[in-house]
């Protein structure tokens, strides 16, 4: 078990607090498990109070002991009652609060107003993209553990030829592929931030499932298994001479890789070919562009540009309906900041996490990559490392 050392800690909360210190927020509690993960190490049921000045405390419910071993925080104190929060913040030394921060973005209504009364005279406002802004620039740690998560997704899609069969369903395969990635310690749970954006592994999908739309904000679908989660491997049997698309994601201590590989038993038509050739070349463009203080912007101009450019434009990011968006952060959570998208000012910073995937979408079928990068210096620097032309078997 990985314990997130008390220094990166420290230095999480430091980058957070620089940033209350700016738009005058006097403290932060912190609910989210994401969230917790990130600034506790521990997800155990807890209010991580961080103040603006000094350093943090984490109230546990649910397990105390827990997570007094999983966390390397020096303050960590049982809490009981919500009502007892304001008395138990007076009692560690945080009195006089006028404005407190919460995850707003995601915290339930009802739960705001909650919150609002029982913290009232002070003021309750929203912190969510100051703690999303800081997760998004990844350090030296968590990039160690993200390169972990590559290698476990590289060793699965490995195992693809040896299982892809003529005739197997999606799910069949699927179910294959998730044992393996369950015995390397994958989570299974993959966290999303959005609102009802629901995802396990990613998408697996062949022939003309890949070009089912659903709800997901995505450029594939699926079918699914039914109306009750209608995305990704369903009970289509897997043909010859059509593509089949593992869009996993490798996960290693909470930490997520996107990467989406193209795999056929027998051939492709030359289309499709040419497409995923232009999908290799978008990357390639966007990984000399994608250096500290470049805008997410630019780097999807850049892609639509070459998009356009080619053949098959009206393909790509999605079939008839293009997703908005070519690429997006990825940490702890597969939404993370930023977003790749047109329009979007937010700068490139050394550390910055992405996952692109330019992608061409078929009626018969889908093509395209997808890996995850770290931004350097010299350009965007690839974590998910596999074969990237289409794999035929």
């Amino acid at each position: 078990m990985r314990i997130t050392p008390a220094q990166e800690l420290e230095q999480r909360s430091h980058k957070l607090q620089d940033l209350m210190r700016q738009e005058g927020v006097d403290g932060a509690i912190v609910l989210l498990n994401a969230d917790l993960i990130y600034f506790a190490g521990t997800c155990q049921q807890s209010h991580l109070f961080i103040p603006v000045q000094v350093s943090t405390v984490l109230m546990v419910k649910k397990d105390l002991t827990r997570a007094r071993r999983e966390s390397t925080l020096q303050n960590i104190i049982p809490f009981g009652s919500l009502k007892e929060l304001p008395s138990l913040l007076q009692a560690q030394g945080y009195g006089n609060l006028k404005r407190i921060g919460l995850e707003l973005d995601v915290l339930p209504a009802a739960q705001y107003l909650r919150y609002s009364r029982i913290l009232s005279p002070a003021e309750v406002v929203d912190i969510s993209h100051l703690i999303r802004t800081v997760r998004a620039v990844k350090s030296q740690y968590e990039l160690e553990i993200l390169r972990d998560a590559a290698r476990q997704a590289g060793t699965v899609y490995a195992k693809v030829p040896e299982l892809l069969q003529e005739g197997m369903t999606e799910l069949e395969l699927a179910g294959q592929l998730e044992a393996i990635y369950r015995k390397l310690g994958h989570q299974s749970l993959v966290r999303t931030h959005a609102f009802n954006m629901e995802t396990i592994f990613g998408h697996l999908m062949s022939g003309a499932s890949l070009a089912v739309p659903s709800f997901l904000a995505s450029p594939t679908g699926g079918e699914g298994p039914g109306p009750a989660y209608p995305q990704s491997a369903g009970f289509k049997l897997i043909q010859r001479n059509e593509p089949v698309m593992v869009d996993y994601v490798g996960i290693m201590d909470g930490y997520i890789v996107d990467m989406t590989r193209i795999f056929c038993l027998g051939s492709l038509p030359d289309k499709m070919l040419g497409a995923h050739q232009t999908a290799l070349e978008i990357q390639a463009i966007l990984m000399d562009a994608g250096k500290p203080g470049v805008s997410c912007g630019e780097l999807f101009d850049l892609a639509w540009q070459k998009a356009r450019a080619g053949r098959y434009s009206e393909n790509f990011m999605g079939l008839n309906e293009a997703v908005p968006f070519i690429g997006h952060g990825v940490g702890l959570e597969l939404d993370e900041l930023p977003v790749v998208a047109r329009g979007v000012k937010t700068l490139l910073e050394e550390g910055t996490v992405l996952a692109l995937e330019p992608k061409f979408i078929f009626p018969e079928g889908a093509v395209g990559i997808e890996n995850t990068f770290v931004v350097t210096p010299k350009g965007l620097e690839r974590i998910s490392v596999f074969e990237e032309e289409i794999i035929f078997v």
